[in-house]
C-alpha cells in the first residue's frame, strides 16, 4: 500500500498536466525578440571578457534570450531568437528539443550561437532546419581563468554559448537541439 499511494499519486499528477487545458501563452513579437536579445548580448559582453572581441569577429550571431528547458520525466525546451548579420536583423528562429530520463523541474537559460565563417553562415541559411549534432557541429564555449573566453583558441566555424543569470554554464549541450526559421 506505501508504493500504492506513490505511483498512484504520480499517475494522477501526470495526467493532470497533460489534460490541463492550455495557458495563454502567446509567441513573442519581433520587436519583443529583439529587445531580450540585445539586453542578453549586452549582458554577455559585459560578464564576460573577449566576448565584445569574438562577436565583432562573427560573421552572424544566433540569439535565443529565452530557452525554458522542463521535465517530468520526458522533457522538452523551446525558446525564440533572432539571427543577426551585420548589426541587422536576418530572420527569426524557434530552438526545439525533447529528452527522456529522470528530469524533474524547470530552468530557464540563454542561448547564443556566432557563426565566425561565411560558410558556416550559409550553410545554417541553405537547411530548413538546423539540427545541432546532424547538420552542423556547435563547439561550446566555457569561460578560462579570470572569467574570459581565450579568442584566439575560439576557432571552430560555429560557437555557442549558454548562459544564466550568473553567466555562461557549465557542461551543457546543445546536441539534438533543433532549429528552424519562424515567420514574424
Amino acid at each position: 500500500m506505501k508504493i500504492l499511494i506513490p505511483n498512484l499519486l504520480a499517475v494522477v499528477l501526470a495526467f493532470a498536466a497533460i489534460s490541463a487545458p492550455p495557458s495563454t501563452a502567446r509567441a513573442a513579437t519581433a520587436a519583443e525578440i529583439e529587445h531580450d536579445a540585445n539586453e542578453t548580448l549586452q549582458s554577455f559582453v559585459r560578464q564576460i571578457g573577449g566576448a565584445r572581441e569574438l562577436a565583432n569577429k562573427a560573421v552572424g550571431i544566433l540569439v535565443f534570450p529565452s530557452v525554458v528547458k522542463a521535465g517530468f520525466g520526458i522533457g522538452g525546451e523551446y525558446g525564440e531568437g533572432i539571427l543577426i548579420v551585420d548589426q541587422r536583423p536576418a530572420g527569426y528562429y524557434n530552438m526545439i528539443s525533447a529528452s527522456f530520463g529522470f528530469q524533474l523541474g524547470v530552468q530557464e537559460r540563454s542561448v547564443i550561437i556566432m557563426f565566425m565563417t561565411r560558410e558556416a553562415l550559409d550553410q545554417f541559411d541553405r537547411l530548413a532546419g538546423w539540427k545541432v549534432g546532424v547538420d552542423a557541429s556547435v563547439a561550446i564555449i566555457t569561460v578560462g581563468i579570470g572569467g574570459s573566453i581565450d579568442t584566439d583558441k575560439a576557432t571552430q566555424p560555429v560557437l555557442g554559448f549558454i548562459l544564466d543569470q550568473k553567466g555562461l554554464m557549465y557542461n551543457l549541450s546543445l546536441e539534438g537541439s533543433k532549429i528552424s526559421r519562424i515567420e514574424r
